[in-house]
């Protein structure tokens, strides 16, 4: 078994989440469908912050076989 490891980003606006979100999911499942991945093994979501604490970006890693 030979796990791979792939790394997505998007910004966060305020007010914009939903579709912020929404976006990420649709480039993840894009790519899991062109890459014909048949077995997804976690999916895990951190946020990056600035320097007041708020929220402005998200990454998701997608480790996969």
């Amino acid at each position: 078994m030979m796990v791979k490891v792939k790394t997505f980003t998007c910004p966060i606006k305020i007010f914009q989440t939903t579709k912020e979100l929404g976006d990420l999911d649709t480039v993840v499942n894009q790519f899991i469908a062109d890459n014909n991945i048949k077995k997804v093994i976690s999916v895990s979501d951190a946020s990056t912050t600035d320097d007041s604490g708020a929220t402005i970006g998200l990454v998701r890693v997608v480790a996969y076989e």
